[in-house]
C-alpha cells in the first residue's frame, strides 16, 4: 500500500515524502483508513512501529478538510506530549493546524487550538482554571493507555472522560493488552475496530519507510544508520533553526539531535 492509496491528501503526503518516508508501516496501513472513516479504534502496537504517525497523518487531513474539528490527544506525560507535538509540527507543514501542547508549569493556553495535547493531570489543572473547554471535542486519542496505567493516570483519565461529549470518535492505543485497563476501555470505546501489530512483525514495522541514497546511488535504510549514532546535538541543525526559525519556537527535537529519529517512531 502507498500513502495515497490509504486516502491521505497530497499536501500531507508531500510533507511525509520530504522527510524520506517512502511507504507506510504495518500499523499505519491498518489504522489510517479506519480513522479517516470515522471509526472507533483499539490498536495494540509495540514501540517504534510508526504508531504515533498512524494517527497524526489522518488527523491532520481531517482538520484540514472539515471545519469545526476539535481533537484531544491524551498522553502519559509531558515528554510524550512533546513527541506528538513534534510530529504535528513536521507533517503539518502544508496545512494550517493550530495546536497546543500543555506542559509542566504552563500558564497560558491557546483557546483557539484545533488540537490539544496533554497528560490527564495537567489537562485537569488547566480545565479547573477555566483555560480550556473540552465540551466540543470531536475526536479523542489516548496515546497509550497501558503507559497511562503505569504513570498512575487512569483515575485522572476517567475524570477527563466525564468532561467530554458522549458522541465523538475514540482512538485508543496500547503497547499490550492489560486487564487493569479493560473497564475504562469499555467506557471509552463503542464497537471499535481492533487492530493488532503482531510481535513477529515488529522489526519489519520499525525499520521500513525511511530511505535515502548513499554515495553509490543505492537506497539505504536510515533507521540502521541512525541506530549506530548517539543522540547528540546537531550543531548545524541548531544553527539553521536559530537563523531561519522555520518552525517558530516549536522546532521538533528529533531534527536537532543526531540519531533521534531512530529513537522515536515516525
Amino acid at each position: 500500500m502507498t500513502f495515497q492509496e490509504l486516502g491521505l491528501s497530497e499536501q500531507t503526503i508531500k510533507a511525509i515524502e520530504e522527510l524520506g518516508i517512502s511507504r507506510p508501516t504495518t500499523v499505519q496501513n491498518d489504522v489510517i483508513p479506519s480513522i479517516l472513516e470515522g471509526k472507533d479504534i483499539f490498536a495494540i502496537a509495540p514501540g517504534r512501529c510508526g504508531k504515533t504517525c498512524s494517527y497524526v497523518f489522518p488527523l491532520i487531513d481531517i482538520i484540514s478538510r472539515k471545519q469545526g474539528q476539535n481533537i484531544l490527544i491524551v498522553t502519559a506525560d509531558s515528554a510524550q506530549s512533546v513527541v506528538v507535538s513534534d510530529r504535528l509540527a513536521v507533517f503539518n507543514k502544508y496545512h494550517e493546524i493550530n495546536e497546543e501542547t500543555i506542559k509542566e508549569g504552563a500558564t497560558d493556553v491557546n483557546d483557539e487550538a484545533n488540537v490539544i495535547i496533554a497528560a490527564p493531570d495537567l489537562l485537569l489543572d488547566i480545565v479547573a482554571e477555566g483555560k480550556t473547554d473540552l465540551s466540543k471535542v470531536n475526536i479523542l486519542v489516548v496515546d497509550d493507555i497501558n503507559l497511562l496505567k503505569k504513570k498512575h493516570q487512569l483515575k485522572n483519565l476517567e475524570k477527563v472522560l466525564e468532561l467530554l461529549p458522549a458522541e465523538k470518535q475514540n482512538i485508543v492505543f496500547t503497547n499490550r493488552r492489560s486487564k487493569e485497563t479493560q473497564d475504562i476501555l469499555n467506557k471509552i470505546l463503542k464497537t471499535p475496530a481492533e487492530i493488532k501489530v503482531d510481535r513477529t512483525k515488529e522489526d519489519e514495522a520499525s525499520t521500513e519507510g525511511v530511505k535515502t541514497q548513499n554515495n553509490d546511488g543505492a537506497m539505504v535504510d536510515n533507521q540502521e544508520k541512525y541506530a549506530r549514532q548517539e543522540a547528540e546535538t546537531d550543531e548545524e541543525a541548531v544553527a539553521l533553526m536559530n537563523r531561519y526559525q522555520t518552525f517558530g519556537d516549536k522546532t521538533p527535537d528529533f531534527l536537532l539531535y543526531k540519531g533521534a529519529l531512530a529513537k522515536n517512531e515516525y
